[in-house]
């Protein structure tokens, strides 16, 4: 696991703002991209570090990868990893600071 929290705030890519995760914001749940690699513990270390906040679950999901066709040549869309979180009761992100 890394110790390092220059580290660890380089697994997240950047947050999710779809009409789905904006629902699960009133769970108090949030979605993020995370790089492949990334470990549910480190996403957890990673998220209380940069938000300073306290994450109670962490659910991953890895999509399948989608072909993509450019004239003749096949290809594959780039690989992602979502990270679904729940915070504690009372703790909140701010996704979008006012302007």
């Amino acid at each position: 696991m890394r110790t390092n929290t220059r580290d660890l705030v380089d697994l997240i890519l950047r947050p999710i703002v779809t009409e789905k995760a904006t629902m699960q914001l009133e769970m108090n749940k949030y979605v993020f991209d995370v790089l492949p690699k990334a470990t549910k513990p480190e996403i957890k270390a990673a998220i209380e570090a940069l938000f300073e906040v306290s994450v109670v679950k962490v659910n991953t999901a890895v999509p399948p990868r989608r072909k993509k066709r450019v004239g003749k040549f096949l290809g594959h869309k780039p690989h992602y990893k979502r990270a679904i979180v729940t915070l504690a009761e009372g703790d909140s992100i701010t996704l979008y600071p006012e302007v």
